[in-house]
């Protein structure tokens, strides 16, 4: 039973008002989601040092109250230096929290089973609920859920990134399954979570059909695929879009890397890797990998083999130099899937794969959201050769 679960319990059974319970546990929330959208926002988490000389960074925060039905709440909001971030968590100007109706709505989205909201609606109003009640009010959120999953899709992605994070759900007993996310960035620059899918295993498989999928709802071009080293993934992608180029994470190279080297010298190989992935051009790079080849073969040739096997080393330095540094790695999709595990902890298991699908649905379309108006960094500088590459790709 979670924190918040066992103090609800507490309250109830010594007669204790659930209002500050519940206030309490809103107010964290709302900071804590405050926190992560400026985070998401800034590409960084805080003391990333991969925030130096980024541009923008974190600027404190100002307060706002907000009245709730279980009283005020304070929330910090947090500005960058920039003046950049627009937060989405509280509507601007809006004091006051939503009726029954969008509470419930809420709740169920997180994942919650309708016996669960009608037992909690009792408890807090001293009114019945059944589930079919509930039931009936939560049809929208299923509707958003298929929505999601129909909806029509952009015709070009400039990347596509693939990942998996493992979750708890219940099918008789309780074990973690492979939650398949695919999230992209338009023509335009626009992150985008593209789609997902719940699967008992990650597998190559799983994705073609997804791939095939998104293809029949619109996505035709896809410039770049990027991905850890799923075995088979590759083929996978190119059968479906043959045009496409694919990209091994280099984070992941890195990792495998480090697990065929002895711990005392895993910073010395991987600070003489560096200037591999750091090239200015693929030629350079070719030259700076055959130059760390000479380095380390004697040691450990397994490293060496390991990367001339590897055939997707070097596509991103095919891309403008604005935005190689966002695809050459799964970064992006591995810091959203951090968050998402971050969000899933409050709620120890899922009951069911549907109410799995209703929280990370809520999840990705919020996401989307707040991205739907905000380009990516470098990608209004190249709209053109952005555009020549769809061309040359997909045209010729």
């Amino acid at each position: 039973m979670n924190y918040f679960n066992t103090q609800l319990y507490k309250a109830l059974s010594q007669g204790h008002s659930l209002d500050e319970i519940i206030r309490q546990e809103i107010e964290i929330t709302v900071n804590h989601l405050l926190k992560t959208e400026l985070t998401e926002f800034l590409d960084y988490e805080r003391y990333d040092p991969i925030g130096y000389n980024s541009g923008n960074s974190r600027n404190g925060s100002y307060s706002r109250r907000f009245e709730s039905k279980y009283g005020e709440i304070q929330v910090e909001i947090p500005r960058d230096r920039n003046g950049e971030f627009t937060q989405q968590t509280i509507p601007a100007y809006k004091r006051r929290s939503d009726d029954l109706e969008t509470t419930i709505l809420q709740l169920y989205s997180k994942g919650i089973t309708t016996s669960e909201i009608a037992d909690l609606m009792e408890k807090m109003y001293g009114h019945a609920y059944t589930p079919q009640t509930i039931s009936n009010i939560t049809q929208a959120v299923e509707e958003h859920v298929e929505a999601f999953h129909k909806r029509r899709l952009n015709k070009r992605y400039v990347v596509v990134f693939c990942d998996a994070t493992y979750l708890n759900v219940r099918r008789d007993s309780v074990s973690k399954e492979a939650l398949h996310v695919l999230a992209g960035i338009t023509q335009e620059g626009i992150k985008e979570v593209i789609d997902y899918r719940i699967f008992p295993q990650e597998s190559s498989e799983n994705y073609r059909d997804m791939l095939l999928d998104i293809q029949s709802r619109g996505a035709q071009e896809i410039l770049l695929f990027v991905s850890d080293g799923l075995t088979g993934f590759k083929d996978a992608c190119t059968e479906v879009y043959p045009q496409a180029m694919h990209q091994s994470c280099w984070v992941h190279v890195q990792r495998n890397i480090a697990r065929l080297v002895r711990a005392k010298d895993r910073k010395e190989i991987l600070d003489l890797l560096k200037p591999v992935y750091q090239a200015s051009n693929q030629l350079e790079a070719e030259e700076a990998l055959s130059h760390f080849n000479l380095q380390v073969s004697h040691r450990y040739p397994k490293v060496v083999k390991l990367l001339n096997q590897n055939q997707s080393l070097f596509s991103f330095m095919l891309f403008p130099k604005s935005i190689q540094r966002s695809l050459y790695t799964t970064n992006f999709l591995e810091g959203m899937n951090k968050q998402l595990k971050r969000q899933t902890k409050r709620k120890e298991q899922f009951p069911n794969e549907a109410a799995l699908d209703r929280f990370v649905c809520n999840q990705m379309m919020e996401y989307n959201q707040r991205f739907s108006r905000r380009i990516h960094k470098g990608f209004d500088l190249v709209q053109t050769e952005i555009a020549e590459m769809f061309e040359n790709q997909y045209e010729s």
